[in-house]
């Protein structure tokens, strides 16, 4: 078992992930079962009853995510949505979370089209301004919800002075990682409370394993988010579990991967002239790279960039071939999609328009092919417009 002190990659391969002890078995085996041979009444064996409450391969993976997040414990959820409502769920009516304005469209479309009929308030606040964001929280604020960088415009909020201004006003502090995985930044040192995933990006890494994750920071989270589990039934199969586990195992290597040709690529786009502007934490220009040095240890894979209009993006869309047009993003293949009709279509024009969001952006999340090759690829898509 790697200890509590070893090194980021020894975690991703060990913690959660020891030879299975009846056979040595070095991969984690599935456990494919609903329920469990209880050895007398009032006995399950090991404490497993049923797969909707606890499994083996399941635990296994909540163990290993909460190692490097660094937190005390994680549960894992059917996908990163899943994740969202169970936070929610710790909620009662009069509760008010304060949300970053800029997050994934199927935030607000949870929060404003189904969690506001539960009773549950919601403020949408630019929390890259520190001012705005303090001055959001009322007594009632139970959570500062955060997503940073954010999705699809990349704009940063600083973990730590957030952290210092909710903790000061009795509120906690929810971090999205997603974009950025623990590999780069690490919300739990910076102060949140809890941190998310959606554990079908960077974490699981290979497209094929859907999944969220909270990663929590007391025991009274953990036991609250068991209990969630337990009731609401919107657990992660014994299989998807296993396939997150599998991703993780390589996410240090591909992370770095990732990162080195994710700064090529935003270098290249941001030199061309067809290009109205690149949005890429990395680059010297973004208003907060000097944050992100301090707070990120790389600047990922996620670029966002204006192609000037709808019809553009239409054009360059259609031409790439190396670049995989499709939703989701974090997975070793480079997909490419449109926010304002695809992740970010259920907030409206309006809504869109509010957060600077326009119908000629694209986002691509670099995978880890030849970057020669993508950039070879995005060049004639580019020569197009």
């Amino acid at each position: 078992m790697a200890k509590k002190d070893s090194g980021f990659s020894t975690k991703c391969v060990h913690v959660g992930q020891e030879p299975e002890q009846l056979t040595g078995s070095v991969g984690v085996p599935i456990y494919a079962t609903s329920t469990y041979a209880q050895d007398e009444l009032g006995k399950p064996r090991l404490g497993y009853e049923y797969s909707r409450v606890s499994n083996p391969t399941r635990d296994r993976l909540e163990k290993n995510l909460a190692a490097l997040e660094g937190g005390v414990d994680s549960k894992v959820f059917a996908s990163g949505m899943a994740a969202v409502s169970a936070m929610c769920s710790l909620l009662k009516k009069g509760d008010h979370v304060v949300c970053s304005s800029n997050v994934y469209g199927g935030v607000p479309r949870l929060f404003n089209q189904v969690l506001v009929n539960y009773g549950l308030e919601f403020t949408y606040v630019d929390t890259s301004d520190l001012k705005a964001t303090e001055k959001a929280i009322r007594r009632s604020t139970k959570y500062v919800y955060i997503e940073t960088p954010t999705n699809p415009l990349m704009v940063l909020s600083d973990i730590e002075a957030i952290s210092q201004i909710a903790h000061k006003k009795g509120t906690e502090v929810v971090v999205d990682n997603t974009f950025m995985s623990p590999y780069f930044q690490k919300p739990i040192a910076l102060g949140a409370d809890m941190v998310l995933h959606s554990t079908t990006k960077f974490l699981n890494g290979h497209s094929d394993g859907l999944g969220g994750v909270l990663v929590c920071t007391t025991k009274e989270q953990s036991e609250k988010l068991a209990f969630i589990q337990k009731s609401v039934g919107a657990i992660m199969s014994p299989f998807e579990s296993w396939l997150i586990l599998r991703g993780v195992k390589t996410l240090a290597v591909r992370m770095k991967q990732h990162d080195e040709s994710g700064r090529v690529v935003a270098d290249f786009l941001a030199k061309q002239k067809k290009i109205k502007k690149v949005f890429y934490p990395g680059l010297p220009d973004h208003p907060q790279h000097e944050l992100a040095k301090q707070q990120m240890t790389g600047f990922g894979a996620l670029i966002t960039f204006e192609t000037g209009s709808l019809n553009n993006a239409k054009k360059l869309l259609k031409r790439v071939k190396v670049c995989t047009l499709g939703e989701s993003l974090g997975g070793v293949e480079t997909l490419i999609s449109h926010p304002a009709t695809m992740t970010h279509a259920a907030l409206g024009e309006k809504g869109r328009a509010a957060i600077g969001l326009t119908d000629g952006m694209v986002r691509i999340s670099v995978g880890i092919e030849d970057v020669e090759d993508l950039i070879t690829d995005l060049e004639q898509a580019i020569s197009v417009l």
